[in-house]
């Protein structure tokens, strides 16, 4: 059957009812039913480990970014504050939306426990199992959930990014991404090549056997190019679009990054010293600016 199908589900138009009720949409939930009246089986992939708090605007799904480094930035509860973690930027977290002005943002995060609980609401007959940094924490977990599922003995496998890769069962037609711009919010340049892997990755999960696959992406952003290349495996596609925003904004590959961690039982010998080479590399810059 070659590359599953792949559909995008927009959640903003569910966002009532997503925000209420839980992260499961009306098109997922209905495949989830057929899969499992066939006898089939399912992967659901909620990508927990790349998520950094965030706020999101309801309405465009767009989150706020630094105008700057073009990464999403990051709230802290502790100080009240939107940071970006490249330059140190701050904003309100009352700012309104950059895009579309929309003043009420919400900040998104849901885990894999809280996910399972929703499954089982809707599917109380179904055996559900959950694969993350929790539940494999005992010897031989890992191993035994994947048994369980390749015979079968599991309904839907629930899990973070352990499930992407390698996870080679013929009775698995139906894919799953709950949150697929989730990672794309993670404050790191990097964010949309690793989400193109990830949706990649995850998607051909389904329909490794002689039944037809198929593959779904919530997002609250159905139109960014790295969903619409992972949509239809455009890796030409999506390298184009991403080389030019790297060549754009000279990050690597047209420059390098270098990370420098200074730690001192003094924080006022730290801070000193940071601010210092700070100064020494802000002069570097502007002598060579190329």
């Amino acid at each position: 059957f070659g590359l599953p199908r792949v559909d995008i589900v927009d959640l903003r138009k569910e966002f009532s009812r997503f925000g209420e009720k839980g992260l499961l949409s009306t098109t997922l939930r209905e495949a989830l039913a057929d899969t499992l009246l066939k006898g089939e089986q399912a992967v659901l992939f909620l990508n927990r480990r790349g998520f950094a708090p965030m706020l999101l605007c309801p309405s465009c799904g767009e989150t706020l970014q630094c105008p700057e480094c073009s990464v999403s930035l990051t709230y802290h509860r502790d100080q009240d504050a939107l940071v970006c973690h490249y330059c140190d930027l701050r904003r309100s977290p009352k700012s309104p939306c950059m895009s579309c002005g929309q003043k009420s943002l919400v900040q998104l995060g849901i885990g894999t426990e809280r996910m399972e609980q929703e499954l089982r609401f809707y599917f109380p007959d179904a055996a559900i199992s959950r694969m993350d940094r929790d539940t494999t924490q005992g010897k031989g977990e890992h191993e035994r959930i994947l048994k369980d599922f390749a015979a079968r003995k599991t309904d839907v496998l629930l899990g973070t990014q352990m499930v992407t890769k390698g996870l080679d069962v013929e009775n698995v037609t139906l894919v799953g991404v709950l949150l697929a711009d989730q990672s794309l919010h993670f404050p790191d340049f990097r964010a949309a090549e690793t989400t193109f892997q990830l949706l990649t990755q995850v998607a051909g999960r389904a329909g490794r056997g002689t039944k037809a696959g198929r593959a779904i992406f919530q997002t609250f952003l159905p139109d960014h190019y790295t969903l619409v290349a992972a949509q239809s495996q455009d890796y030409e596609g999506f390298f184009e679009r991403e080389i030019s925003f790297r060549r754009e904004l000279r990050y690597p590959p047209f420059s390098s990054l270098a990370l420098i961690e200074l730690s001192d039982p003094s924080e006022p010998t730290v801070r000193n010293l940071a601010l210092w080479m700070q100064r020494q590399a802000r002069a570097h810059v502007e002598k060579n600016p190329e």
